[in-house]
């Protein structure tokens, strides 16, 4: 399952948290269980169960698609069973259609499917959707049937971070780690909020915990880099940042770290491509597009430069500092040199009055 994010508004923009998280471990058993029923599908091809088995295990393998196409073959030959439309609840959440899952959810409702998968899906795709009141009413439903339920506490915790509850989404994610502590998702999302919040020591604690059992996931390399940045030691921030950069190449916060680190040692060749790479994940990150700018400028790359501040002026129209600097270096990309220097003010050589002394000659 995948969910959308959005942090606190107390927090700086690049400490929103990640905005993609699973809980779903993908094997390789769900993929050989939907192979395995080829042959009685061939066999029996207007047999809808088989479809719809066949479909839950792909979904389980994150064979997308496939699932979808089986889901509906299977709705095709036979539309009651709610477990069928949940099913192409869950296949349309996977592909991000958020609208059609929550309709085809309703569907199997109305077909009395009601499980807390059913309500964890829901309330799962509302919070993707950044409805987080809604999401938690679904999620509440969830833990009504299943009180335990970890993947809803963990959800529940998330949607109260979009909520600005900080103290409720620590409670939720503490209550789903404690019914399950061997999820690195919500180690991260702990070791996150710990960070945010100036907590590094605790936040070390949840990083560590969460990298042996993900010895590979970068978000969690993250956290760990981070906790290191907040207690004074840049250096060892900066070589676990490389870190992730290496092992995920998508996780632009560790982009936008080590950009951070480069330009304020004034290393703005460096600092570039871990900009460009952080603004095509995020186009309004913090701060980022500014020091791209600015660095471009620094090293005479004044055409670069001015497309960085025109793109500046666009977010932040009115703006009169970014007017300014589109002019100023778009005249030096042009070879023209602007004069800054203050000009010296000129004194008249005889003393003029003002109009109204004036009379007119009778």
């Amino acid at each position: 399952m995948l969910l959308t994010t959005a942090a606190c508004t107390t927090m700086a923009d690049e400490e929103q948290p990640e905005t993609m998280v699973s809980l779903a471990t993908v094997q390789s058993g769900p993929k050989i269980q939907a192979e395995e029923l080829d042959g009685a599908i061939s066999r029996q091809p207007r047999n809808a169960s088989l479809y719809a088995r066949r479909a839950a295990f792909r979904l389980d393998a994150g064979q997308v698609e496939p699932a979808l196409q089986d889901i509906n073959q299977a709705l095709d030959l036979d539309d009651t069973p709610g477990e069928f439309h949940f099913t192409k609840a869950r296949a349309l959440r996977a592909q991000g259609k958020y609208q059609a899952a929550l309709a085809a959810a309703d569907v199997a409702s109305e077909h009395g499917y009601a499980s807390p998968e059913l309500n964890l899906l829901v309330g799962e795709t509302h919070l993707a959707s950044r409805n987080y009141q809604t999401a938690i009413d679904y999620l509440d439903r969830a833990l009504q049937q299943e009180p335990d339920h970890t993947a809803a506490l963990f959800y529940k915790g998330v949607a109260y971070i979009g909520l600005q509850d900080t103290m409720q989404a620590l409670d939720y994610l503490r209550a789903s780690y404690s019914r399950d502590p061997r999820q690195p998702e919500t180690l991260h999302q702990l070791a996150f909020l710990s960070n945010a919040y100036r907590q590094p020591a605790m936040a070390a604690i949840y990083a560590a915990r969460g990298l042996q059992l993900a010895p590979t996931y970068g978000p969690l390399w993250y956290d760990y880099g981070r906790q290191f940045e907040l207690q004074n030691q840049p250096d060892s921030a900066v070589r676990v940042y490389a870190r992730v950069v290496l092992l995920d190449t998508t996780f632009y916060r560790a982009d936008y770290r080590l950009a951070m680190a480069a330009y304020k040692n004034r290393k703005y060749a460096a600092a570039i491509p871990h900009l460009q790479r952080a603004l095509r994940r995020a186009p309004r990150l913090l701060g980022a597009r500014e020091m791209l700018a600015e660095s471009f400028e620094s090293l005479g790359r004044y055409e670069e430069a001015a497309t960085q501040y025109r793109v500046l002026v666009g977010e932040n129209p009115g703006n009169r500092h970014w007017t300014y600097k589109v002019w100023k270096i778009g005249n030096r990309a042009r070879g023209i040199i602007v004069d800054e220097a203050p000009r010296r003010a000129v004194v008249p050589e005889e003393r003029l009055e003002p109009i109204s002394s004036l009379r007119p000659k009778l």
